[in-house]
């Protein structure tokens, strides 16, 4: 009776590998083994690409997100004021203010007005969202890589205006320039309202990281802003900004206390959260997807190992009479599946991790190859394409192609510990 040796004793890893390491005769075998490593390492450099893409795309979306817009935001639900009008105007909004800045977590609280207008230069115009704020909001806004610099100064905000770098473009303007804005429900006269016309030296040319924000965001001094929409002693809005974003949930509850039952608090993530969830939901998809690219370069390990069973008939018959077990040979072949699939898979996860840490230069190199339009801005919002790799990303991909080819490995190892010792040498 054969006798039971350890499993994966130290031959088991031995004869696996000289298997792997087929002669010229059995060439077959070794092309077989390349084609499986290969297309396990190209299947996994595509998940983890993809993963950091993903990952880095929603980061960016954020970052823009947090720095383009307040991270929460309190305005009047609408209410008839003493002339019998419809307003959502704040007019208490320096205690308000004051207020929420006492929240636990706020920074930052100031008030704001918005409105739109109409930007005019020379035979060029525009719509613009006009936001009244103080000047320390505009010193605020962060930089983003890949978006265009800021130019003009931004200590004269109180001067003039400040204007997107998408819609100063589209305007043909720089700093300096004149801009007009068109306001239709201007000024009121006896015989009814007149649009209001105001011209502003554009004194300061920013860029919130987003191309949608860029090309439609103005910005005026908060006094100015009042006298243009008619909020003479009013704001519409007060924008609040706390020590994580992240974490603006648990804030929310203390703001509307503070805020009072006749005011909403609307944040960043319920201006975003549609297209947040769509972008978890596509990442569980595109995972999926790419997983089953890594199974079907794994079951080449299948074919590679049938063949190499075939092949090493022979050697499985003396072996196993030799006194070698049925585990014995599971394991060999089993070993030889496994060697292929790690291989595949670090050789995978390193090319990802290359091609992550240089995104920005392919992409710099395939915009110039395209002509500058494989990454529009217009359309995708940010200005670069980001990608973020993290250890759990990368595990997963790991995690699930080793188990993969763990898997695939079983049947043909265990067909070829299976195989009948005499059955194998009859025709040797």
């Amino acid at each position: 009776m054969a006798s039971r040796t350890a499993p994966f004793a130290p031959f088991e890893f031995m004869i696996a590998w000289r298997y792997l390491r087929a002669r010229r005769a059995e060439g077959g075998v070794s092309v077989m083994t390349w084609i499986s490593l290969v297309g396990i390492a190209l299947g996994v450099m595509a998940l983890v690409v993809t993963l950091a893409v993903r990952t880095g795309f929603r980061t960016e979306f954020v970052n823009t997100v947090i720095g383009a817009y307040a991270h929460a935001e309190i305005g009047n639900y609408a209410n008839v004021d003493e002339n019998g009008r419809s307003t959502t105007a704040i007019t208490d909004f320096d205690a308000l203010t004051e207020t929420i800045r006492a929240v636990p977590g706020v920074v930052r609280a100031n008030p704001r007005v918005l409105g739109y207008a109409m930007a005019s230069f020379g035979d060029q115009s525009a719509v613009g969202e006009v936001h009244g704020v103080t000047p320390d909001v505009l010193q605020a806004l962060p930089s983003f890589e890949g978006a265009p610099s800021p130019l003009g100064d931004i200590s004269r905000f109180e001067d003039g205006i400040a204007m997107g770098a998408g819609m100063a473009r589209t305007l043909g303007l720089g700093v300096g320039d004149k801009v007009k804005l068109i306001q239709p429900n201007g000024v009121k006269t006896a015989f009814g309202t007149s649009p209001r016309v105001n011209v502003y030296e554009v004194v300061y040319i920013f860029s919130a990281g987003r191309a949608d924000v860029d090309s439609a965001r103005l910005y005026l001094p908060l006094l100015e802003a009042q006298t243009f929409f008619n909020r003479e002693g009013a704001a519409d809005q007060i924008e609040v900004y706390v020590s994580d974003p992240e974490a603006i949930d648990a804030v929310v509850p203390a703001l509307q206390a503070a805020a009072g039952d006749t005011r909403y608090v609307w944040t960043w993530k319920d201006r975003s959260g549609a297209f947040l969830n769509a972008l978890d939901i596509e990442d569980d998809v595109m995972f999926l997807i790419l997983s089953l690219i890594v199974l079907i370069a794994a079951l080449n390990i299948t074919s590679g190992l049938v063949m190499l069973v075939k092949n090493k008939g022979r050697d499985i018959g003396i072996l196993r009479t030799m006194g070698l077990t049925e585990g014995s040979v599971l394991r060999i072949f089993f070993l030889c599946g496994a060697f292929v699939g790690i291989t595949g898979t670090v050789a995978g996860v390193a090319l990802g991790c290359l091609i992550a840490w240089n995104i920005d230069g392919i992409m710099s190199g395939i915009n110039w190859m395209t002509g500058g339009g494989a990454w529009d801005p217009s359309i995708r919002g940010i200005y670069r394409l980001p990608a973020e790799l993290r250890a759990w990303d990368i595990g997963r991909a790991m995690v699930l192609s080793i188990l993969l080819s763990f898997i695939v490995t079983i049947f043909p190892a265990r067909r070829a510990a299976r195989m009948n010792p005499v059955e194998a040498l009859r025709y040797e």
